[in-house]
């Protein structure tokens, strides 16, 4: 079984409750959606064909045993799943990174779903697969890319739909970089005593002119 990756890396997971911790990340190719504030935009396409054992064995060079799969959308290739499976076989602790379009049910209950809800902004809110809501534990996180108040008004409501249909308690509110600054998400936040948390991309603040490997 293989799939295609685009790189695999040992940074600072950025974007999760997991945020500050070492994390190797296998960021897989491709996805179906075109977010307005794509940063990995270079996921699309490019990639190497790896078997799975030789993913795996990649792994085993870095001194961690936290991984995120992400991309791209990794749930756009069907074997992700079986990947995930595999490492948590091999007692890594798992966290899965994705947009929220694609039917998460087949993801094994022992990962972590770290999982999007597009916002307006995105251009990709008409995607958002709600009924993935039934498949998340409240060992699970939502998160929401905030662009501009909008996007938050809409976030806010999407709140009350998640504590409605699931047990997720992380919920992240997001700024887009360098489009809104943080300071004023967290007042719009604080004003509205919302039980959220404010996440911001610490991986662009520890390496501010690296794109990739980070």
């Amino acid at each position: 079984m293989s799939l295609l990756v685009n790189e695999i890396f040992y940074s600072i997971q950025g974007e999760s409750s997991y945020a500050g911790f070492p994390c190797i990340f296998i960021r897989l190719t491709g996805c179906n959606l075109r977010c307005a504030y794509c940063d990995t935009q270079y996921a699309y396409d490019t990639g190497t064909n790896m078997e799975q054992d030789a993913i795996i064995k990649a792994l085993a060079h870095y001194p961690c045993t936290l991984v995120e799969v992400t991309g791209g959308e990794p749930l756009l290739q069907p074997e992700t799943p079986q990947l995930i499976a595999q490492l948590l076989d091999r007692n890594y602790r798992v966290l899965l990174e994705t947009n929220g379009s694609l039917d998460c049910s087949p993801v094994d209950p022992r990962c972590i779903k770290i999982m999007d809800i597009k916002c307006p902004s995105s251009g990709a809110a008409a995607h958002n697969r709600l009924e993935n809501l039934a498949f998340l534990s409240e060992r699970d996180e939502i998160k929401f890319v905030i662009a501009d108040r909008n996007d938050y008004r809409f976030a806010k409501d999407m709140v009350k739909t998640i504590h409605a249909r699931c047990s997720v308690t992380c919920i992240h509110f997001s700024p887009v970089h360098k489009k809104l600054p943080p300071a004023t998400l967290a007042q719009w936040i604080l004003e509205d005593g919302l039980l959220v948390r404010l996440n911001l991309q610490l991986h662009k603040l520890l390496w501010p002119n690296q794109e990739r490997g980070v």
